[in-house]
């Protein structure tokens, strides 16, 4: 690599860096401005004046908040995520087993979604202008213009209440065989696929049709190459950058879905995990998992970034 990839991806680093200390600041001081004393959410309507103040000292929310956001900070960076108000156990204890329920659901989702994306953009870039290409372009419009909230309550209620089919909430301790795995996980990954798929078709297919035109496409479609063969040899190996590209963009939409997933469907991630501590406004958990996913948000854009700096061929 030359140098002005180097110092493009170490511009692209740098930008991360800064991003999550701006994302920090505003996730701590945004959690602070909740409403409602966390305090007296704690200990109830008949707390006397006297405990909950005792309470706020001992949380040590008397403290000014530029001076609690310094001490969360270098909390964070040695390796201590706090303790949880409401539960009185070490953050990282109660994220540990939400945080690997929450990676297994965006893993399965990534692969149903991936393949089907690929595939689905590939092929109506193949075949585009026909019929199939159309109705796969109407298809992924529509599934972008419906808000995952709507999509997994329209499953529950096809596939849960009408036909019976899969339970309305996903409770994975209850998963003992491979059908009751398939089960539990069915309705959130099919929510989570189709917002996931539809922004991934669209720029797959936008790839692949750019790397069709190029004057190589055409020059192998005169000599009497087949369009499959074209797309197989030429047009996919030189689309790897920005398909790659496309999906790692892509699947940092799974970071925002899965809240509304976790929280319809009851699912034990660490997006229920958190929604289920702004409602006792235990902070220390909130910023915990909120920087969690702006952690995530950002090593998948950043990754997106570099893939796409590597695959320029005008940097190369």
């Amino acid at each position: 690599m030359n140098n002005p990839v180097l110092s493009l991806i170490a511009s692209r680093l740098l930008i991360a860096v800064v991003t999550l200390i701006i994302v920090s600041f505003a996730v701590f001081f945004a959690t602070t401005m909740l409403p409602g004393d966390t305090a007296s959410i704690l200990l109830g309507q008949a707390a006397t004046p006297e405990a909950v103040e005792g309470l706020r000292k001992a949380m040590h929310l008397d403290q000014p908040a530029l001076l609690r956001f310094v001490y969360w900070m270098m909390g964070l960076l040695s390796g201590d995520l706090g303790t949880s108000y409401a539960n009185d156990m070490p953050i990282a204890d109660l994220i540990g087993g939400r945080f690997a329920n929450s990676m297994k659901l965006a893993g399965i989702t990534a692969l149903f979604a991936v393949p089907i994306a690929l595939t689905l953009g590939t092929t109506a870039a193949m075949m585009r202008g026909s019929l199939y290409d159309r109705a796969v372009t109407v298809l992924t419009i529509g599934i972008i213009s419906v808000p995952e909230f709507m999509i997994a309550t329209s499953a529950v209620l096809f596939f849960a209440v009408y036909l019976q089919w899969l339970p309305a909430i996903s409770l994975t301790n209850e998963a003992k065989t491979f059908t009751d795995m398939l089960r539990v996980y069915a309705m959130p990954v099919i929510t989570l696929t189709f917002g996931v798929s539809a922004q991934m078709i669209r720029m797959t297919r936008a790839a692949v049709v750019e790397t069709l035109n190029t004057p190589y496409a055409e020059m192998a479609l005169l000599k009497g190459a087949s369009r499959s063969r074209i797309v197989l040899k030429h047009a996919l190996p030189n689309a790897l950058g920005p398909i790659i590209n496309a999906v790692a963009l892509s699947l940092s939409y799974l970071l925002g879905g899965v809240i509304i997933v976790e929280t319809i469907f009851n699912y034990p991630g660490i997006a229920k995990l958190m929604v289920d501590a702004v409602a006792t406004r235990d902070l220390p958990l909130i910023q915990t998992c909120a920087m969690i996913f702006c952690v995530g948000y950002l090593i998948l854009i950043t990754l997106a970034d570099i893939v796409a700096i590597l695959s320029n061929p005008r940097l190369r």
